[in-house]
């Protein structure tokens, strides 16, 4: 990515600060529902699949897959969005794949989890880069 890109710092809710907080921590959580045995994203308290409230955060290995992927070249700045399928869990997360050459990129290729600052000294954000 190009360092002249610039990345809004997200809004923290308290509910989500243990997220943002492994991401400054060099680490990726999840939400993870005890009641339903299930993993899920964005993180929330109550679990979309079954209605629980015992939920927990637990931190992922950082890799995954390209599940989909789209690359925007006439942006100012070209970027690449993507569902990346986590290892070890049934969920996908929207992102950027970064530093790499966009033309290389494909379906089922693995990744792995960089932390990529935001304006303002925000939290990071997770964005994925190949492994």
């Amino acid at each position: 990515m190009s360092a002249t890109r610039t990345i809004p710092a997200p809004h923290i809710e308290e509910e989500t600060r243990p997220f943002w907080d492994g991401l400054k921590e060099g680490a990726l959580r999840v939400k993870f529902c005890n009641s339903c045995n299930s993993f899920h994203h964005y993180p929330r308290s109550i679990c979309p699949h079954c209605g629980s409230d015992d939920t927990v955060y637990k931190d992922s290995n950082g890799r995954g897959h390209i599940y989909s992927f789209s690359v925007f070249r006439a942006a100012p700045i070209p970027y690449a969005i993507a569902y990346v399928t986590l290892e070890g869990t049934d969920i996908s997360l929207m992102t950027n794949i970064v530093n790499c050459d966009f033309d290389t990129l494909a379906v089922g290729q693995a990744v792995k989890v960089c932390f990529v600052e935001t304006e303002d000294g925000g939290a990071p954000v997770a964005m994925f880069e190949p492994a």
